[in-house]
């Protein structure tokens, strides 16, 4: 995939040139008391309608956007042999590099290899009688070749956890909520989660044509701001259809996890998504951030008069909900890499 320069964004008129599949969205208007009201009313109507919008004025520069994919590509560019030196396998908190076609969605593999980092902390000491979802929780695994990319992705983590911070307040204050109601939830430790990603192009094996860089999926969370690169390939569910998400310059595609919408009754949304591989030799990169609460929140219904139109949730029998965040989280943990689980925690295989 070749490199793709991220030049500063201009906020434009929406009538004009080729319509876009999702909003943009300025997070900057929410600092000025004259345009705040109109920045919530177009979030509000985002966050109804499909849970995704893209966003600007989040503050992050593009000097930052070219440097975390810059190492992104350095990352993938290195010999497999280094890479695998950092392969999950070798960590029984989740983390590390997991190579292509070794993770699931939807039962099926996904034609991407990855990195996967969290919140830089010491192995837990964890007990017989404490919850298995604390193995989330440890060191990442940072490959010696590269040595940039520690700093750098741990810094980018706790710059878009903040960008996530304020989008989730203004995201409470549109519906009519309390703005700080997650805030202890977030609180001390809140669960954050990179991902590195490159998809390699279409999976030369493949009969079926399907091109599955990464299967159709809800994310679980509560936020998820993308990065992406300029080749494209991410798809948004609408009706019966996907729609493809053309990247825009400067900006993050943003989406709603299950845990809001569930949180809220159904009223914000929570789509489905996916990523077709692209043609050929091409490849594409992109750097997913998850924000999500503390391993051990208990995620309640989020109190305001916009109950009265909320629809409710159809539960899941295949897809149980637990009221502990850290119990869904582990569950996704354990269903996209079972070979780690079944390395160091065969006790969460289900017979």
């Amino acid at each position: 995939m070749s490199s793709v320069h991220l030049p500063h964004h201009q906020p434009s008129d929406p009538a004009a040139g080729p319509a876009r599949s999702l909003p943009v969205l300025d997070l900057s208007l929410a600092q000025d008391p004259r345009t705040r009201e109109a920045f919530r009313r177009q979030l509000h109507a985002a966050a109804r309608e499909s849970g995704f919008f893209h966003l600007v004025g989040h503050g992050v520069t593009e000097a930052e956007t070219f440097r975390i994919l810059d190492l992104t590509r350095q990352f993938f560019a290195l010999p497999e042999a280094d890479r695998l030196t950092v392969g999950n396998l070798h960590s029984p908190h989740f983390r590390g590099y997991t190579r292509i076609g070794h993770e699931l969605t939807g039962g099926r593999s996904d034609w991407r290899d990855q990195l996967d980092v969290g919140a830089e902390r010491p192995a837990p000491l964890i007990g017989p009688e404490d919850p298995a979802y604390l193995w989330l929780e440890g060191p990442n695994l940072w490959p010696t070749a590269l040595p940039d990319l520690r700093p750098v992705v741990l810094g980018w983590q706790e710059q878009l956890a903040a960008v996530a911070h304020r989008l989730l307040r203004e995201l409470l204050g549109s519906i009519g909520a309390p703005e700080d109601f997650f805030d202890a939830a977030f609180a001390d430790r809140p669960h954050l989660h990179t991902k590195l990603i490159r998809y390699p192009g279409s999976d030369p094996a493949a009969s079926s044509g399907n091109g599955q860089g990464v299967g159709a999926h809800k994310d679980y969370g509560f936020l998820t701001l993308l990065l992406q690169d300029g080749v494209g390939g991410l798809q948004v569910r609408r009706g019966e259809d996907f729609l493809d998400v053309p990247p825009v310059p400067g900006a993050f595609v943003v989406n709603l996890g299950e845990l809001l919408e569930i949180a809220t009754e159904g009223y914000l949304t929570a789509t489905d998504h996916r990523v077709v591989s692209p043609p050929g030799a091409v490849e594409r990169y992109s750097v997913p951030f998850f924000y999500n609460p503390r391993l051990d929140a208990v995620i309640d219904t989020v109190p305001g008069d916009y109950l009265r139109h909320a629809p409710g949730i159809a539960h899941d029998a295949s897809n149980p909900l637990h009221a502990e965040y850290g119990r869904n989280e582990l569950k996704g943990w354990v269903r996209a890499h079972p070979a780690v689980a079944r390395k160091y925690h065969p006790e969460l295989i289900a017979g």
